[in-house]
């Protein structure tokens, strides 16, 4: 998906927001809807690594994803392999967008945003979490699933349940 239009006279700006999101939480909600906030796209980017064991297929996260921001065409969701920059380029996204939960998640997005930039021209944009939501992480919910536990406060409220894997 190539962006060439422009807007008001501009470049549309376009952020790719990459990650596993194995699964998406509200955490992660919250990122992408502030992103819209300061782009006018933004790609819900699901890596996928084939040397690991997902908890959720890629085609089950893209749908969870998918049915989170149902009705917004603002917001894109794809599937990807190799490189997150490979795939920023590929759809047209100028600019890579992250969420910060914690100053060592600042340390390693720092490094690899330099690197990003370095590598490929392409500026990253960190969003600090929202402190009510900061706690919340794909492996908190993998962990407290495992055990039988509720996770509706942790999961953007129109995620279809039913996606989720039931035995671990």
């Amino acid at each position: 998906m190539k962006t060439s239009q422009c807007i008001e006279g501009r470049t549309p700006r376009v952020a790719l927001f990459a990650g596993s999101f194995d699964p998406f939480t509200r955490g992660h909600e919250s990122i992408v809807r502030r992103g819209l906030e300061i782009f006018d796209t933004v790609i819900v980017g699901i890596g996928v690594n084939p040397s690991k064991k997902p908890f959720m297929t890629a085609d089950a996260r893209k749908q969870w994803i998918e049915s989170t921001f149902a009705g917004n065409e603002r917001v894109k969701v794809i599937v990807y392999e190799g490189l997150t920059v490979d795939a920023a380029r590929a759809h047209g996204a100028q600019f890579l967008l992250r969420g910060v939960r914690t100053a060592t998640d600042f340390e390693y997005e720092q490094t690899i945003a330099i690197t990003n930039r370095s590598l490929a021209g392409i500026e990253t944009v960190l969003i600090n979490t929202l402190p009510q939501l900061s706690h919340i992480s794909s492996s908190l919910v993998r962990e407290l699933l495992s055990h039988g536990h509720d996770v509706s406060q942790l999961i953007p409220p129109s995620a279809p349940i039913e996606l989720l894997p039931t035995t671990f």
